[in-house]
């Protein structure tokens, strides 16, 4: 994103944060002053005098300017010896746009970082996924974020650790472990250092307070519920009504206001109920390893696009005037994506050129012959998604598909399963379209779509979808894949959200929450 100048007054709703604001003095000290949420993970306001670090809309009294230092991540705050404040909560705020915006090598770091990844496999394992030396991914990310893997790991740990105490009845010692931190002790000095409380204090505030962190009392069943922060607006209507319309029987379902489903974590599996609410949204997570929280909470963000700024882009859309009546009508759009990238390629695959009931049945049989089944004792959500190692098992003749779909099926799974397809938020979006596009089968739309749900890139566009043609057409806009093409020109970085607008002129169950959520 290119930084727009600085203004002379307060951060407005129509202006977009830059990358690297941290280093912009005058633009952070009107955004704190302004106490503009939006700005929130952006950068974080560090005190000299009181040696606390706060969000941007931290509702305390700012201190005064010369008192006051900016960073670009908590973990340089910490690093550089800055605790958290107790008020603002800054270890809660939305993630950084940037990192779902970008497909560079910090932007995709960061993605690896918040799904766990150093916790699991170390800084190597981490470079080892990227396609970097370790020296490398080190450098860069202390060179725009101010800290280097480990800092940035261990600022996350604390921050699940403190969802842990607050959200949950377990042991301490259990959640040190399942937080990803090595031993208790580093447990413990880590959350005094980050917090200036103990864990047992941590736990003891919430009490005292009657609830845990999400309104919830503490949970010992394994479920934890917590509230899931994002820029306003949000509009979730196509958001959940898109997930809802395309659900899997057995794997996804909306029951009682809630949008559910099943996950394949690394350390087991997990069932989640998303709820939308005006200022967040509500999350129930039910795990059968606590140690997966953190790619849980990870994978329902990116699902719901939490992390976006829909100020930037609602602006750039809005200059077009064909666009702007969309834009002003319902703000806040974003786009659905996944849980699961290489779910969803292979669902994408069996949603060629059918419709969306039609697409829900392939995938239901595919889910009840080859998905690992799990309990639910709250609904019905009955197994995981298949992965690509059983797809790729399977007997082609077995599918109820045409010919061409199923070699293009089976290749795919087949690419998934042996690791030459890689569609994890570590890739390169456009090595991955390059890829994609070498499989039989995979023309502009299946990639796209890819690209768009799965691969995250905000500027994925559509212009064959018959959906979009008809959505241009009745706007004035060209409906040819072409002239089309051409004219979203203007729209870029954000097609895909240009999608979102258009898409939502037509009267599609996809763009609409059920007003009667079934029993």
């Amino acid at each position: 994103m290119t930084p727009p100048a600085p203004e002379p007054t307060a951060p407005t709703p129509r202006t977009a944060a830059p990358a690297g604001m941290h280093g912009d003095f005058d633009r952070c000290v009107r955004a704190v002053r302004s106490k503009d949420d939006r700005f929130d993970g952006w950068f974080f306001t560090a005190v000299l005098t009181t040696r606390i670090y706060c969000r941007p809309s931290c509702p305390v009294v700012p201190p005064k300017p010369e008192n006051m230092t900016f960073y670009p991540s908590a973990a340089a705050c910490q690093q550089a010896g800055f605790r958290a404040c107790k008020r603002c909560r800054p270890d809660s705020s939305p993630g950084s746009p940037e990192w779902n915006q970008r497909a560079d090598l910090v932007a995709r770091a960061m993605r690896l970082i918040g799904d766990g990844v150093v916790d699991r496999e170390g800084v190597p394992g981490l470079a080892a996924r990227l396609g970097y030396s370790t020296r490398q991914v080190e450098r860069q990310l202390l060179a725009e974020l101010g800290a280097g893997p480990l800092a940035l790991a261990r600022a996350q740990r604390a921050q699940t650790a403190r969802l842990l105490i607050e959200t949950t009845a377990l042991p301490m010692a259990q959640i040190a472990f399942a937080a990803g931190f090595a031993s208790i002790r580093t447990f413990n000095d880590t959350v005094r250092e980050v917090f200036a409380l103990a864990p047992g204090e941590l736990r003891t505030r919430a009490a005292r307070r009657g609830r845990g962190h999400g309104g919830q009392p503490p949970a010992a069943n394994g479920t934890l519920s917590l509230r899931l922060p994002f820029r306003a607006p949000l509009n979730p209507d196509n958001l959940f009504g898109h997930l809802i319309a395309t659900a899997v029987p057995g794997v996804e379902e909306w029951r009682d206001g809630a949008y559910r489903r099943t996950l394949r974590l690394p350390y087991g599996h997990g069932v989640v109920a998303l709820t939308p609410h005006p200022d967040h949204i509500g999350c129930r997570l039910t795990l059968t390893d606590p140690r997966d929280l953190t790619l849980a909470i990870s994978r329902c963000r990116r699902l719901l696009d939490l992390d976006a700024d829909p100020v930037a882009v609602d602006g750039q859309l809005r200059a077009d005037p064909l666009l702007a009546p969309l834009v002003d009508k319902a703000p806040g759009r974003r786009v659905p994506r996944t849980v699961d990238e290489a779910e969803f390629a292979v669902r994408a695959v069996l949603g060629q050129q059918v419709s969306t009931a039609a697409a829900r049945t392939h995938a239901a049989r595919l889910v009840t012959a080859h998905g690992e089944p799990v309990d639910d004792p709250e609904g019905g959500l009955t197994h995981l998604f298949p992965a690509p190692d059983a797809l790729a098992a399977l007997d082609p003749e077995s599918l109820a598909l045409p010919r061409s779909r199923r070699a293009t099926l089976m290749t795919l799974v087949r690419h998934l399963a042996d690791g030459t397809l890689r569609l994890g938020v570590e890739n390169d979006w456009e090595r991955a379209r390059a890829q994609l596009t070498e499989l039989p089968g995979f023309g502009p739309w299946t990639t796209e779509v890819i690209a768009m749900r799965a691969l995250g890139d905000p500027d994925a566009f559509l212009p064959s979808d018959l959906g979009i043609r008809r959505a241009a057409q009745a706007l004035g806009l060209p409906h040819t894949p072409a002239a089309l093409t051409a004219r979203a020109a203007a729209w870029r970085p954000w097609r895909a959200y240009a999608v979102q607008y258009l898409w939502a002129t037509d009267d599609h169950a996809i763009n609409r929450i059920p007003a009667h959520p079934t029993p």
